[in-house]
């Protein structure tokens, strides 16, 4: 559970989370504590930074206390805007997503997150920053045993609980978190409940979903990392993939809008007229005043 809350010390808001514990054993508990220690440390600009952590000995509620992302989660985040986002931001917020996956799984023991969604991935929205949070049920590499975390984003080998797993499960959640970004849909949105889900992720049936995906180099990206754990790139070898490393193809420029020049309808011809001939004059020509009388011939 998440609670927004005030820091009076640093006169900031922040995101307060906790973990309830009363179901866990005592080695359990201490592995918490161990995990919180680590949490702690770590320092990534892709990762929300923990300011403090503490149990509860009264409820045995472990307390978070992170940094607050304004806008909420990427998954709130996509549904408000009411549309596919464009494949340069789809590759901008997967580069903030691998960087951070890439930091986890570089620590010394690697740190496993286990429950990768869109509901906890953040988003500043006011500048695009987008990091990983809520590690209410991260673990590290090698106590990862534990069936947990959310049906739709769970890998195949989690539902094997005493075999174990490693971070290739957190790829196969960024793929369910990619195929979510691109359609705006939950994977295996097609079932009725997790038994359903479990069914398909275990006879590695792909979500429905994949057939809605616009762009295929986005395809590409979703299917190989729903793939089998041991096809499954690592944060680094994705970071490192056509997808993100070319650029998207640049939309064509529209056409130049058509020069209308105005008709100017033919005036009507002008035709010209002949200019008056002057009278022929008498060859003899008497001028004889007013009231004279000529002489008879």
């Amino acid at each position: 559970t998440v609670y927004k809350g005030y820091d009076t010390d640093e006169g900031v808001e922040v995101a307060w989370n906790k973990l309830p514990t009363q179901k866990m054993q005592d080695k359990d508990r201490d592995r918490v504590r161990e995990e919180i220690a680590i949490l702690k440390k770590m320092d990534h600009p892709n990762i929300i930074r923990c300011t403090s952590a503490w149990v509860d000995r009264a409820t045995n509620n472990v307390n978070f206390i992170t940094e607050l992302m304004t806008s909420g989660s990427l998954r709130e985040y996509v549904k408000r805007t009411k549309r596919t986002p464009k494949l340069k931001i789809i590759q901008k917020w997967s580069r903030q997503i691998l960087n951070g996956l890439d930091y986890l799984h570089t620590q010394t023991p690697p740190i496993i997150h286990r429950d990768l969604k869109c509901d906890n991935i953040f988003i500043n929205g006011n500048q695009g920053d987008v990091k990983l949070g809520d590690f209410g049920l991260s673990t590290l590499q090698g106590h990862a045993h534990s069936l947990i975390g959310t049906p739709e984003f769970m890998a195949p080998e989690m539902y094997n609980e005493g075999d174990g797993y490693s971070v290739k499960v957190d790829i196969y959640a960024f793929g369910g978190c990619l195929l979510e970004i691109a359609t705006g849909k939950h994977p295996f949105s097609e079932c009725q409940n997790a038994a359903q889900i479990y069914k398909k992720v275990t006879a590695g049936v792909l979500p429905d979903g994949i057939k809605d995906v616009q762009e295929d180099i986005v395809r590409q990206v979703i299917l190989e990392c729903l793939a089998d754990q041991e096809k499954r790139p690592t944060a680094n070898e994705l970071l490192d993939h056509p997808f993100l490393t070319d650029e998207p193809p640049a939309r064509p420029a529209p056409a130049p809008a058509p020069v209308v020049i105005p008709v100017i309808p033919d005036a009507p011809p002008v035709v010209a007229e002949p200019e008056p001939e002057p009278e022929p004059e008498p060859e003899h020509s008497l001028a004889l005043p007013v009231g004279a009388k000529g002489n008879a011939p």
